[in-house]
């Protein structure tokens, strides 16, 4: 079925809303459950009926909007670094989507997070740590290596460095949708006033 530009803008909205949860972890140790919860759910939706149903409720990727207007106006702040993540996911999906090997084991993993999701609530550490060690088994191997930057005491930490890989894991997940709808990289920059406007459309419906 053909997508539109609420379809786009929502799919880079979920790239740029894992992007802002791993920012805040590397930073403070912690971030917004409610902004992280559409980012772990997309990774179990294989055959969601639409874009919207990838992330959960309408309007999950609210959080992730307001930094696609924040990185294209810079209000209130423009986040070089987190432009910086958004880019590297996606150069790493299209890098992905050329090992055919890596694809099919990040399906059997998603698969048996599933049986494990039966058992256990979406953010629970130990689903975490399955999707964490899947991202370290496959993603992790290609280029470019993505390397996040924080504070050493929070990235030291076993749960904040498993929340993080699933992050990513999801941010990657999202790119891959991106690209899906018809999105890519340099819509971006020669079309950033049309997703300015949708980004701004999808956050004032919800």
């Amino acid at each position: 079925m053909p997508h539109d530009n609420l379809d786009r803008v929502i799919a880079l909205a979920g790239i740029y809303q894992a992007v802002h949860c791993v920012i805040q972890i590397a930073r403070h140790g912690t971030t917004d459950t409610d902004a992280m919860e559409p980012c772990i759910h997309s990774l179990f939706q294989v055959n969601a009926e639409n874009v919207d149903a990838v992330f959960g409720e309408p309007g999950a990727v609210a959080n992730g909007s307001r930094q696609i207007v924040s990185s294209l106006t810079g209000v209130p702040e423009r986040n070089l670094e987190l432009t910086r993540y958004v880019v590297l996911l996606m150069r790493l999906e299209r890098t992905l989507s050329g090992r055919p090997d890596l694809l099919t084991r990040i399906g059997e993993g998603i698969e048996a997070a599933s049986f494990k999701r039966e058992h256990f609530a979406l953010l629970h550490p130990t689903l975490l740590a399955h999707f964490a060690d899947l991202y370290s088994e496959t993603l992790s191997q290609l280029e470019p290596r993505i390397v996040v930057r924080g504070e050493s005491s929070h990235l030291r930490n076993q749960d904040n460095q498993n929340r993080i890989r699933a992050l990513l894991l999801a941010g990657v997940r999202a790119a891959m949708l991106w690209r899906q709808v018809g999105g890519s990289r340099w819509q971006i920059l020669l079309k950033n006033k049309q997703i300015l406007e949708d980004a701004r459309r999808y956050i004032n419906a919800h």
